[in-house]
């Protein structure tokens, strides 16, 4: 996860924006043939990705690996814990993140900035669907989706 979906997934979201500053609007998108293959290759990354999330007995993360920030993630231990006890929600969560990155896919190979911030919408919603049960501690303002 956090060296091949998430920085390809930051890759993609950030590939396409609209940024206002004090010197106006600007549109951020890919100019020609060899950025909008930069931003395929990190969709490709992401979309394989999600075959090695799938593969048993993987683990969450390596040996001794602590969480960056105990208040807002789970140790790596803990959510290995909750998606072995539910492989099933992990399974479908993956799939729902692999169609998610076969959207933006053929958002790319159309060449299609509209189609890119559809995406990345559903992308987001994939990856925070998969958070809420697996990488948020619990906390009395939020419940996981079911």
């Amino acid at each position: 996860m956090d060296s091949m979906i998430d920085p390809s997934a930051d890759f993609f979201w950030e590939s396409v924006a609209t940024v206002v500053d004090k010197d106006g609007t600007h549109e951020k998108f890919p100019r020609n043939d060899d950025e909008w293959k930069e931003v395929r290759r990190r969709v490709i990354t992401m979309l394989e990705a999600t075959n090695l999330l799938l593969i048993p007995g993987r683990h969450i993360a390596r040996p001794g690996e602590k969480a960056e920030d105990p208040k807002i993630e789970l140790s790596p231990e803990a959510i290995e814990t909750l998606v072995n006890q539910d492989r099933a929600s992990w399974t479908r969560f993956a799939h729902g993140l692999h169609d998610a990155a076969l959207e933006a896919l053929q958002a790319v190979d159309a060449k299609s900035t509209e189609g890119i911030m559809s995406a990345g919408e559903n992308l987001d919603k994939a990856c925070e669907s998969c958070h809420q049960k697996y990488w948020y501690p619990p906390n009395a303002n939020s419940k996981p989706p079911q």
